[in-house]
């Protein structure tokens, strides 16, 4: 394989000259099943998987060439949780093994995850690994500490056993007096932040436990599971209850899966059927029937400790639906914004036998309370009216007959927020302005046409030092696969990026996983709809237009709910400016990021005679300051992160 130095935005790289996203041999995954698996959000997979990216020398010395070069400490092996692409895992074992920076405190480092085109076949957690992916490993000046054995009562960690913190058993019960249920969206607890903010959040425990109700069966869909971790979210009187598993899993990762559930008689599988390349199963969703009722969660966490525990999610929570009158027909039960048609619809396309059962169950209910409309990505080619029942053509036409055009409508902004990003093209007209925008800017039945120059897109991503300085520090940049081969392709498109900053929702240091879109009023007070979802940044989640656009072809299953105000009887949803602690009085949406966005520093370099001009590759951004996206699979070396690690990738 030839190989060619690039020089970028980002420094000078040694890259494979193979890294076109369509044609990628995954990475191989390790032959001992008997550990579970991690893995980051979907992703187009690299073909770089063993290529070393090496920074260009620094003409200064820089701290990091100060380190004393002591052979690497060697940890004991860690069990992973069993994820979706073998990428994850490869993450899981790499984070075990922090790069220590020289003289800084030992604190233990967290995971990786996703992309949705231009990266690795992550998690959902939107989030994998490859095995080219980052790998924190201690180089410490003092010889390694004995090893400890892993404790058998405490979850598998990606940053080692004694990372997740236990946590006081009043974190995990929820006041619902104190929650919201005008919207029913809900953000996920977080460990290490002031007790406000979890205030009428939820952490999967609580959803999981008998005040929701009696459980007796459910079905988990997801991307990224840790099976034993799961069971034992479920509280003791539910853990045997028969549970599905949905997923996208495929030989030997699948065979990884199917030895987690080995211990565990309740729970049976279901492959979703991935027949177009570099798809995958993203969709996060639970089904729990209970003996008082039916309820659907949409969410945006994978099904692991890591994404629960210090990240940024969401999830929607539907009503207890009750049972429909015997002998009710089939279209019983349907609610203003046909959700019911729209789930059924959904689960149809697994064509699984093992989701059978479950369909005809969800018929006997009354869905009719139902305010949110679903917006589902199946796999498929589509043509005619199929074309507009998945992806973004199905967003833009609930947008085109649900929503009223607002006076200004060129000024109001489009946010899009995201924690992956798969391959834009060589500029914007390829997918993003074309076709995408065209979507999130349509209002009513008079926007049909193409977006307007005056419409602001801001896209919220992660910069570098938004990473570094998190709870997680650097690993958290596991979970935001944005690969350098593929930013390299789309500078272009990093001018539209906007910092994340999340101070109202106490999540500015957690790191995001949700992915949340909206049109938002130029005051940023008022919004025209918000949609919360598995779907990333990519193509493959959201489908791109084929055939001299006659045709949709969607890679990936995603989920996620739209709100709109005419649900709601209103004519927009006001902006709440105090998400915690959270008021069952407030009328306020509880968007999880600060508005307005904060764009990304352009820094200017002041020379001799008073000139400026504006940094380019040769000024070493990262530590002068400059935002820049975090890109996970290049070296941070510059400064140490909040547990005192740098990241190397390997």
């Amino acid at each position: 394989m030839n190989r060619m130095s690039q020089e970028s935005q980002h420094g000078k790289w040694t890259l494979s000259d193979s890294d076109d996203d369509d044609d990628i041999v995954p990475p191989t995954p390790p032959k001992d099943i008997k550990n579970p698996v991690v893995k980051p959000d979907p992703v187009f997979k690299s073909s770089t998987a063993n290529t070393v990216l090496k920074p260009k020398p620094s003409p200064e010395p820089s701290r990091e060439n100060k380190m004393k070069s002591e052979p690497l400490i060697k940890t004991e092996t860690l069990s992973a949780p069993s994820m979706g692409s073998e990428a994850r895992q490869a993450t899981h074992l790499n984070q075990s093994n922090p790069v220590k920076y020289e003289n800084s405190p030992s604190p233990a480092v967290k995971r990786k995850r996703e992309t949705d085109e231009g990266g690795w076949n992550l998690s959902s957690s939107d989030d994998e690994a490859p095995s080219s992916a980052p790998q924190i490993k201690p180089k410490q000046s003092r010889p390694s500490p004995p090893k400890k054995k892993l404790e058998k009562s405490r979850p598998p960690s990606p940053h080692g056993a004694s990372y997740y913190k236990e946590e006081p058993s009043d974190f995990f019960e929820a006041n619902l007096s104190a929650m919201n249920d005008t919207y029913r969206f809900y953000l996920n607890k977080v460990s290490g932040i002031e007790k406000k903010f979890n205030t009428g959040a939820l952490h999967i425990r609580e959803i999981l436990s008998p005040m929701f109700g009696t459980l007796k069966e459910s079905v988990q869909f997801n991307y990224c599971f840790d099976i034993p971790w799961m069971v034992k979210q479920y509280p003791p009187e539910f853990r045997d209850k028969p549970v599905i598993i949905v997923h996208g899993e495929k030989r030997e990762s699948k065979a990884r899966l199917i030895q987690q559930a080995q211990p565990y008689s309740h729970i049976r599988f279901c492959q979703a059927k991935l027949d177009i390349a570099f798809g995958t199963h993203h969709t996060k969703m639970m089904l729990l029937w209970y003996e008082e009722g039916f309820r659907v969660i949409i969410l945006t966490s994978n099904m692991i400790q890591a994404d629960w525990y210090q990240k940024t999610q969401g999830l929607w929570m539907s009503p207890l639906y009750p049972q429909l009158p015997e002998g009710s027909p089939d279209t019983a039960g349907e609610s203003p914004t046909h959700f019911k048609r729209d789930l059924l619809e959904y689960l149809n396309l697994y064509r699984a036998p093992e989701l059978a059962e479950w369909i005809q169950r969800i018929k006997g209910y009354d869905l009719s309370e139902t305010r949110v409309h679903l917006i589902g990505s199946t796999p498929g080619r589509f043509q005619g009216p199929q074309m507009e029942k998945w992806g973004h053509l199905k967003l833009r036409k609930l947008l085109r007959e649900h929503t009223c055009p607002v006076q200004n409508a060129e000024r109001w902004p489009v946010i899009g927020q995201f924690s992956s990003i798969g391959s834009m093209g060589l500029d914007k007209t390829k997918w993003l302005a074309s076709e995408f925008q065209r979507t999130l800017m349509t209002l009513g039945k008079t926007t049909n046409s193409l977006p307007s120059p005056e419409t602001p897109l801001l896209l919220v991503y992660p910069s570098v030092d938004n990473v570094r300085t998190s709870l997680e520090g650097y690993p958290a940049g596991g979970s935001l696969p944005y690969s350098i081969q593929t930013s390299q392709k789309q500078i272009w498109l990093h001018s539209y990026f906007h910092c994340w900053k999340a101070e109202t929702s106490g999540r500015n240091n957690a790191m995001p996983h949700i992915k949340t879109y909206m049109r938002v009023s130029p005051d940023f007070s008022q919004l025209a709809w918000f949609l919360v979802t598995s779907a990333n940044l990519s193509k493959a989640a959201w489908g791109a237009l084929e055939k001299n656009n006659t045709q949709m072809m969607v890679r990936s299953y995603e989920l996620g709910v739209l709100y709109l105000p005419t649900a709601f009887n209103m004519s927009t949803f006001p902006v709440e400016k105090n998400i915690f602690p959270a008021s069952s009085s407030s009328t306020g949406f509880p968007v999880p990021f600060d508005l307005p966005p904060h764009r990304y520093s352009s820094k200017v370099l002041i020379l001799e005679g008073g000139t400026k001009r504006r940094w380019d590759s040769k000024d070493r951004r990262e530590q002068e300051g400059e935002d820049q996206p975090w890109i996970w699979n290049i070296p941070y070396t510059q400064w140490p992160d909040t547990h005192g690690n740098i990241w190397v990738p390997s």
